[in-house]
């Protein structure tokens, strides 16, 4: 059908919904059929009924707030949303990115879904503060940024997670580990383990820690500090504390550091942060030292060397004055496991290093491999081929025993 005659239904639909009060979709399927055939009486044509089902679905969508991506978002097997301006819409499947048909009809109407989407949240997206994060209702995180930051139009990044993952299981089916890879990480979280998850930008940090989040203890009061409701439990004594951003005229502005001193005030079980950027860091190697065993939290890192290194730099930034070793003394101390995770050249993610703390020497942070990923070769089709290795035993393979958690030596062997 000419373009012109779908985008003038279009319109002719809009126009008969404008001032109803009824807005289901039973009623907007009525009044778009008038319009239909009031358009083919007067123009003599015949209105194809993929044609009708597309125009119907494009309104209700409009009329539900997110426009052409909402059938993405109500796609499962859509990971990541990456929209740069009203007519590039780009997907992740299967750990790969490729360019929609789709496209918003305006910055305007991009506008408008990036409203509809954060004004739930309570947060703001202007002029003076042209960036946020935030998260949908069916937890899916959102980041927004406008222009002039942003040129070319408004970019709205939006990360969604599987909903068929739903144990450490689930991933050892996918590849992203092995099973005895999870056996040794829930061992690790009834233990009590301090665990850091590493690695890049959509690796699935955030998917391991929540689907392992399964295997805390019911009984345990859980603190969790994000930037936006991102984790979901499911136990019930679970305190969620959000950082908020400064109004407009600069003031209020509560961060991570902030909430991390908070909660040790608030009788946490288990703390666990949902990124750990800047100087929480010290704050949160604090609570690690200090008696709160089984610490959870994800930071951006390329490897589990670098990740301890970025740690390091970030407690420096909370002004102390304390020396470089007395700050690896303390993660030393308190940071037991490092969960390395990468996304390989095919799209799939992998834990690929296991990685115990040891200590802390003259050259910095001692660290040894409990189970890793041996590449052996890309395929024609671009697959990775490799395969999970058991490297030792933990140093802190005691501890289980002491926590009354079970575990056979022979998972790492």
């Amino acid at each position: 059908m000419d373009p012109d005659i779908r985008q003038e239904l279009h319109r002719a639909v809009v126009d008969r919904l404008r001032g109803l009060h009824d807005l289901s979709p039973a009623a907007i399927e009525t009044a778009a059929d008038e319009v239909f055939q009031r358009v083919e009486k007067q123009r003599r044509i015949r209105v194809d009924p993929e044609v009708r089902a597309a125009i119907v679905a494009g309104i209700m969508d409009d009329m539900r707030g997110l426009g052409p991506i909402q059938a993405l978002i109500d796609d499962d097997q859509v990971t990541e949303i990456m929209i740069n301006g009203p007519e590039r819409i780009y997907i992740e499947k299967n750990g790969v990115k490729t360019k929609t048909h789709l496209r918003f009809r305006s910055e305007q109407d991009l506008r408008r879904a990036i409203e509809r989407m954060i004004i739930p949240t309570g947060r703001r997206l202007d002029e003076k503060l042209p960036f946020a994060d935030f998260s949908l209702e069916n937890g899916a995180r959102v980041h927004a940024i406008l222009p002039p930051l942003s040129f070319g139009g408004a970019t709205v990044t939006i990360r969604k997670f599987l909903q068929s993952i739903r144990s450490v299981y689930d991933l050892a089916r996918l590849g992203t580990l092995d099973a005895k890879m999870a056996l040794f990480l829930e061992a690790c979280i009834k233990a009590r383990i301090n665990i850091l998850f590493s690695g890049p930008t959509g690796s699935g940090k955030t998917t391991t820690l929540e689907v392992l989040s399964a295997c805390l203890d019911p009984q345990e009061r859980i603190i969790i500090i994000e930037d936006a409701p991102e984790l979901s439990l499911r136990q019930e004594h679970v305190v969620r504390l959000l950082t908020r951003p400064p109004s407009a005229e600069g003031a209020g502005e509560v961060t991570i550091r902030m909430l991390v001193r908070n909660c040790m005030r608030m009788r946490p079980t288990r703390i666990i942060v949902g990124e750990i950027r800047g100087e929480e860091a010290m704050d949160y190697l604090q609570a690690q030292t200090s008696g709160h065993r089984g610490c959870l939290a994800v930071i951006h890192a390329s490897s589990p060397k670098d990740a301890v290194m970025r740690l390091e730099t970030m407690a420096l930034y909370a002004g102390l004055n304390l020396p470089a070793w007395a700050i690896r003394q303390q993660i030393a101390s308190g940071l037991q496991l490092i969960v390395q995770h990468e996304q390989l050249n095919d799209g799939r993610r992998v834990v690929t290093h296991l990685t115990e703390v040891v200590g802390a020497g003259e050259s910095g942070i001692e660290l040894r491999d409990i189970f890793g990923f041996d590449v052996d070769g890309v395929a024609d089709s671009r697959e990775v081929k490799g395969r999970f290795v058991a490297k030792g035993l933990p140093g802190f393979f005691p501890l289980f025993r002491q926590r009354g958690v079970p575990i056979d030596e022979r998972v790492f062997a």
